[in-house]
């Protein structure tokens, strides 16, 4: 037998969302009548934009013709999507177009990206946390084992609680590594530009890099909220950011996303005799993508391009409306059960604040129970979310609106 990487065997046991259905498997099997009303993971419910399918449909029956026909594409994006997503959503941002990478999706460029750092490199993220940020490092063996207390020993914790206003404070131990996502995945929290700052700042003088997911940007509804982390003076010089089609666009099936990697970001690596290289990221990235990547499919990118035309983004932007007034109507139903509730302004997630004594997993299967309602516990974002209850704004209005009628003879 050959040798694993046993830094697998540091993993939880499963994958959050994978017993989340294990659990909602079982309770249907033994209540086959009960219907449930899915808020828990976060896929789409509402069909892709008409502009993404005629855009579909016109790639596809290019397909079909010699001078039409496309094969293998360039690993790092077309053109022509590369150049519009810095059209429209990096205009005067000082972004390149080839600075742009467009893959299958963020999560894929997020749990990948680490492969460009030492195994030696400190790992900061949020606590509670998007898992992929844990899980990748874990793989890469950056995070040691987890220990009594829930924690993976090597990396480094930034808890996010109602204490702090769901606003991590600096780290007091340095990293070369920063995961940051906003608006938030769970909390739904954001980070104005002078927070943003701090964080950009720190980076800069702690010759850190910040991993900046901006894949809920365009839910983002009050003013003053960052969208993108280029738009903080220095963050070109710092960051990386990573934005995806699924939840603005419906592309949870398509599959495609990108990352930003601005020339000017740089890590370090030993020289000849002695010292230090600064090394461009973005060079690496290209090497790592040409290596191990084929690229996202034509047709894709073309429904993407879509997205950004005057009518793809409007019809977008009615998308995410509804998702918004759903988020609205599940934090008005858990306020009026008597919960705190943050989120649910500028994110499609409601962060649920449980009576005191409540866990997570047990209010789920409460919850599941008591009203046919699936959600996500908490404690499956990190030890800092034990004791909260994350909801989305992502199922169909007429089945949020039912939850949420339910929901007022729900007996916690």
């Amino acid at each position: 037998m050959s040798l694993i990487n046993a830094n697998y065997l540091n993993l939880p046991g499963s994958y959050l969302f994978s017993e989340i259905a294990r659990r909602v498997r079982e309770f249907s099997a033994a209540n086959p009548e009960r219907k449930l009303i899915r808020l828990g993971i976060g896929d789409v419910t509402s069909p892709l934009p008409p502009s993404v399918i005629k855009a579909l449909h016109k790639a596809v029956d290019e397909q079909a013709l010699n001078e039409g026909f496309r094969g293998y594409g360039p690993e790092q994006g077309y053109d022509f999507l590369r150049a519009a997503i810095v059209r429209d959503a990096y205009q005067g941002l000082d972004i390149e177009a080839d600075e742009v990478f467009v893959s299958d999706g963020a999560k894929c460029d997020i749990g990948n990206f680490q492969e460009l750092f030492a195994g030696s490199c400190k790992v900061a993220i949020t606590d509670p946390v998007y898992p992929v940020y844990a899980d990748s490092n874990v793989m890469a063996g950056r995070a040691g084992p987890m220990g009594d207390d829930g924690r993976f020993t090597g990396l480094i914790y930034l808890p996010c609680t109602a204490d702090n206003n769901f606003v991590p404070d600096l780290p007091g131990e340095r990293p070369d590594m920063i995961y940051l996502c906003y608006p938030n995945n769970p909390t739904g929290s954001v980070l104005n530009k002078e927070q943003l700052k701090r964080w950009v700042d720190y980076a800069g003088e702690n010759d850190s890099v910040l991993f900046f997911d901006a894949a809920y940007e365009s839910f983002i509804a009050e003013d003053g909220i960052p969208r993108s982390v280029y738009e903080i003076d220095g963050a070109k010089e710092v960051a990386v950011e990573f934005r995806s089609y699924s939840k603005s666009a419906g592309f949870t099936g398509l599959r495609c996303g990108f990352a930003v990697v601005p020339k000017s970001v740089r890590g370090k690596a030993p020289r000849k005799g002695g010292g230090m290289n600064a090394v461009p990221l973005h060079q690496l990235w290209m090497r790592r993508q040409t290596t191990k990547y084929n690229g996202c499919p034509y047709i894709v990118q073309r429904a993407a391009e879509a997205v950004h035309s005057p009518e793809g983004g409007a019809e977008c932007a009615a998308t995410i409306a509804g998702y918004m007034r759903n988020a609205g109507r599940i934090r008005q139903g858990f306020v009026d059960l008597g919960l705190t509730v943050s989120g649910g302004i500028n994110a499609p997630y409601v962060w649920v604040r449980l009576p005191e004594g409540m866990d997570s997993w047990g209010f789920f299967d409460s919850l599941l129970r008591g009203a046919g309602i699936v959600g996500t516990p908490g404690a499956g974002f990190g030890p800092s979310g034990e004791g909260y209850f994350r909801l989305t704004g992502f199922g169909n209005a007429a089945d949020t609106a039912e939850a949420m009628e339910r929901l007022k003879t729900f007996q916690m």
